[in-house]
């Protein structure tokens, strides 16, 4: 029997559950069709499995990550909207899910209309942190699904987060706008948020091929350790969950894609768990 210290599930799974990390992530691309969403929806799900606190907040008008965790847009009462055009109580706009640590604050099509709607709001890009902060609970992650786009609900999403999480397709133009998102993301330290960061790199929508290896090997080149070693496939079980509105995990836990997550999640929980260790013995004596 593998030694608990060496297994993998083990070492990644949250031990004390009065410590919370209060890390908040956005998931951005202005890129469509990347598997922003896709990645959202199942790291948040396999956070929650390995036992921490988790809220999924849905920045985009399309609300795929609401649908996605099965929730109809007709019978929501409460949304990111209200929260951030109305600065309502975010407390009463957060849905329990059916998964394990899992909780959602959802997005409707009145989202679509937000960023015409804030442009005369006061402090306009810091709706979504002002939102946050108000949270009664503790929680080990927060994530952000962004919209396809470099908006004002992008911006808000990145004042608010400390860390952005960039999934990139396994294509040709893969690294098409890319550069553009990431002068904004320099643009929002510089006068923003003095705190964020690029957390990390995800290929997603991967095929075996010799140019979605050399694809690869550039952006690799281009981030350096910043990409994550697990590759998320090109997976029918992937879109077939979505369609379900479950995460893989709780679809097809066998499945290629889901195991894809599960590496990639560990990755993300192994490197904050780091940087944790190597915060305390920085101020160790």
């Amino acid at each position: 029997m593998m030694n608990s210290d060496n297994n993998p599930i083990d070492s990644c799974s949250k031990k004390n559950s009065n410590e919370f990390l209060s890390k908040v992530i956005a998931i951005a691309n202005q890129k469509g069709g990347v598997g922003k969403t896709t990645t959202a929806v199942n790291v948040a799900a396999y956070l929650g499995h390995y036992g921490y606190k988790t809220i999924l907040i849905d920045m985009d008008p399309q609300s795929n990550s609401t649908s996605g965790l099965g929730f109809a847009q007709n019978n929501i009462s409460n949304s990111i909207y209200s929260l951030i055009i109305y600065n309502e109580d975010p407390n009463k706009a957060i849905i329990e899910t059916p998964y394990e640590n899992l909780k959602l604050i959802p997005s409707t099509k009145q989202l679509s209309g937000a960023e015409v709607e804030l442009v005369t709001v006061f402090k306009r890009e810091f709706r979504l942190k002002e939102a946050i902060q108000k949270l009664e609970e503790s929680y080990d992650f927060i994530i952000i699904d962004c919209p396809p786009s470099l908006g004002l609900l992008t911006i808000n999403s990145l004042a608010a987060a400390k860390d952005i999480i960039i999934p990139i397709q396994c294509g040709y133009f893969a690294l098409e706008g890319v550069v553009q998102l990431l002068n904004i993301i320099d643009m929002v330290r510089r006068s923003l948020n003095v705190k964020l960061e690029v957390e990390g790199v995800v290929m997603t929508m991967y095929s075996r091929s010799k140019l979605a290896d050399s694809i690869i090997s550039e952006i690799k080149n281009h981030f350096g350790d910043k990409l994550y070693n697990s590759i998320i496939p090109k997976n029918v079980r992937l879109d077939e969950c979505a369609s379900h509105g479950k995460p893989i995990i709780e679809f097809e836990r066998n499945a290629r894609g889901a195991k894809a997550y599960d590496e990639l999640t560990k990755e993300i929980i192994t490197g904050y768990k780091d940087k944790v260790s190597s915060d305390k013995d920085a101020f160790t004596f």
